[in-house]
């Protein structure tokens, strides 16, 4: 899928212009895309807050009439949650801790652009993280709403108890001990609910409980009610919290003699039937009950996922019936190897799991280095023939700064994918411990070393998604989108794993790799007839190429394709970093009888400004209009404006993102030319958009 980032909204409050642009120029480079505001007075500071929601506010420290401090002041007197980070010339303690206290999350100097970025990432990450909390809130404050009525209307009888006293009951709960007001109750200890043969018994089974701490124990006993009558019970208990406070959980019922019975369906229900270990079900019930004890008791874990080499292969040799007994002898070989603080299950047809907690990874590196050893050595005998097998195992580490228990599988099973990627481990056959270091972090080195692996193993690969004429005029037009395959084989942006600032070949590689192959395809699409012309996304690396369009001279008539087939589109931000390089640009292409797009446009502090400098054909405006204009009428009135000014200088304008039909109508009013979006067709390998049905 097309990859969508969210638009970072950000105030700026600095004198100077062009230092502003520079300051865009740094998130989008890191990925952001930008939408900013410049703030040049105390009364534009809070309209704008009191009209839009802002991600960050990068002030600069430097003289001014509208100073840092009065911004951070309003921010924090309107109660706004706006992240506040302040660009210092030279760093100074005294205020950087002043700035702190006022509510500032940090102060960086402001010439430090890779510290600046790392800040600015940390800070909207962290905000992402508080939005999601406050959504969570909410939704646990519904929930438990739901919960209160729930437990009103259940027909079980249900108390909660803290310190051995009544702190709530439900209607069924004071019926069966026959009492008409909670007030009543609540003044009884729950001991004194009890029979007094009851009494000790009842002591010991929540001395028992609160130390193992194992929700749905159970107790049988014999009640008194209100009136002095006794009745038989059992009684269950579970940890629950009531307003926010830790306590016990109660459910009484009477006696009933399907105790057995409820343990064996218990225990059917958490079993894998054919090898009777643990299913899925139960390890990740267990998982995340692990992470969670981690976190709280700081004592480390580990989680193995043990992969069948060759399954399908063997079980093709072996049979169903055959690799069925197979598996029931490997279940019999991790079993010897595991002892009592490790649960032992099976995910799936080839993959078995080992959660250990307490553990460190290193021990259990060691337990299926074992387990790895056994498998090999071990000979299957199936129906008087013999089967050899090999495992794949992947190790990762349970620790308080672990994922929950679905990203934390995932780092197993991506450990125990790359055993089969080792030398010398074709097939599998080796236990690899997961570091977050290497799997999940790309420094400048290898992430151009990536690039460039995945270029030479051709791993690169097109899409090409539809641009339709609003107006229905009929014409065939495509943006180019590249993909790349990671080592998961997943489709990511090449564009992604670069560098923000550089280095500029490997950019310009991209984007030659990905020109000669539109060019052929086009080509080849045209000779069938079509009419077709691309949109192709050029980096700013390739605008500030001087040998560029000499060599795409070279390649349109070796493939004798017109140059008007071609749409050359540059990013809003690179447009305004390199104006003189983009001038120069746009004027070679359209020597060549080729067309030049504007992207992400509207995001610039005065992009009309860019227009009077670079010579564009198309205006692609920004996505996060195509989100506003689906909230607000404000937003709608501002892209009719937008648009009706870029028509007035002869621009053809372009809304991408249109994602349902909602918003067609608005674009129709507002006189836009064309749309683009997973609504009309999401990217796909092919051109084959039927222009004809619009």
């Amino acid at each position: 899928m097309q990859k969508k980032n969210a638009t970072v909204h950000l105030l700026i409050l600095d004198p100077s212009q062009n230092d502003a642009e520079t300051l865009i120029s740094l998130l989008r480079n890191a990925g952001h895309a930008t939408r900013a505001h410049r703030v040049t007075s105390q009364e534009d500071l809070e309209e704008a807050i009191k009209t839009s929601n802002w991600d960050l506010l990068l002030a600069r420290d430097v003289e001014q009439e509208f100073k840092p401090e009065d911004a951070l002041g309003m921010i924090r007197r309107l109660d706004k949650d706006i992240p506040f980070i302040l660009l210092t010339e030279d760093f100074g303690r005294d205020r950087t801790v002043a700035f702190m206290k006022a509510g500032a999350q940090d102060t960086v100097p402001f010439g430090y652009s890779d510290l600046v970025i790392l800040t600015a990432k940390r800070e909207l990450a962290a905000l992402d993280e508080r939005r999601k909390r406050r959504t969570l809130e909410s939704h646990l404050r519904e929930a438990e709403q739901r919960c209160q009525l729930l437990l009103e209307s259940s027909k079980d009888a249900i108390a909660y108890i803290n310190d051995g006293m009544h702190i709530y009951a439900n209607q069924s709960y004071m019926d069966f001990l026959g009492y008409d007001d909670i007030d009543d109750l609540i003044c009884i200890p729950l001991l004194d609910t009890l029979a007094s043969e009851s009494q000790v018994p009842y002591k010991d089974f929540m001395k028992s409980f609160a130390e193992s701490q194992t929700d749905g124990v159970f107790m049988n006993g014999v009640a008194r009610r209100s009136d002095d009558t006794e009745i038989r019970i059992k009684m269950s208990a579970s940890s629950a919290t009531y307003d926010g406070e830790p306590c016990t959980q109660i459910v009484i019922q009477p006696e009933q003699n399907d105790a057995e019975l409820e343990e064996k369906l218990r225990k059917i229900s958490s079993q894998d039937l054919l090898t009777g270990l643990y299913n899925r079900q139960h390890l990740m019930d267990a998982l995340s009950k692990a992470i969670v004890t981690v976190g709280e008791k700081h004592q480390d874990g580990a989680l193995a996922y043990i992969a069948l080499d060759e399954f399908m292969a063997m079980k093709s040799q072996a049979g169903i019936a055959g690799a069925d007994l197979v598996l029931g002898d490997l279940a019999a070989i991790l079993r010897d190897q595991v002892d009592e603080q490790m649960t032992l299950a099976r995910l799936s047809d080839d993959a078995f799991c080992i959660l250990a907690q307490p553990c460190e990874e290193k021990r259990l590196a060691d337990v299926c280095e074992n387990i790895r050893k056994k498998v090999e050595d071990h000979l299957f005998d199936v129906s008087e023939r013999t089967v050899q097998l090999t495992v794949s195992i992947g190790v990762a580490a349970i620790t308080e700064n672990s994922p929950k228990g679905s990203d934390l599988m995932s780092r197993a099973y991506t450990a125990s994918a790359e055993v089969r990627k080792l030398e010398g481990h074709n097939a599998g056959n080796g236990v690899v411990v997961y570091n977050p270091a290497q799997f999940e972090s790309l420094d400048d080195d290898n992430s151009i070393e990536a690039i460039q692996k995945a270029l030479d193993e051709n791993r690169f690969r097109l899409l090409f998604q539809p641009i339709i004429n609003l107006r229905g005029e009929g014409e065939e037009h495509y943006e180019a989108l590249v993909r790349m395959l990671d080592k998961d084989n997943e489709d990511v942006s090449p564009y992604d794993f670069l560098p923000p600032m550089g280095p500029s070949d490997m950019a310009s590689k991209i984007d030659r790799w990905v020109i000669l192959q539109t060019i052929k395809q086009l080509a080849g699409h045209r000779s069938k007839g079509h009419d077709s012309r691309l949109f192709l996304n050029v980096t700013g690396e390739t605008v500030q190429d001087k040998t560029f369009t000499s060599w795409l001279s070279v390649a349109l008539k070796a493939a004798r394709l017109p140059g008007d087939s071609l749409i050359f589109q540059i990013r809003e931000g690179d447009a305004n970093s390199y104006t003189k390089q983009a001038k120069e640009f746009s004027r070679s292409l359209h020597e060549l009888h080729c067309k030049v797009s504007i992207c992400q446009f509207g995001c610039a502090l005065n992009p009309f400004n860019t227009l009077k400098h670079v010579d564009v054909d198309y205006v692609k405006i920004d996505g996060s209009f195509t989100e506003e204009i689906q909230k607000n009428e404000d937003a709608k009135e501002r892209i009719k404006e937008m648009v009706k000014s870029l028509q007035s200088t002869g621009k053809l304008t372009i809304i991408p993102l249109v994602e349902n039909a909602a918003v067609l109508a608005t674009l129709w009013q507002a006189g836009v030319n064309y749309i683009q979006g997973y609504y009309l067709q999401a990217p796909v390998p092919e051109m084959n958009y039927d222009f004809g049905d619009q």
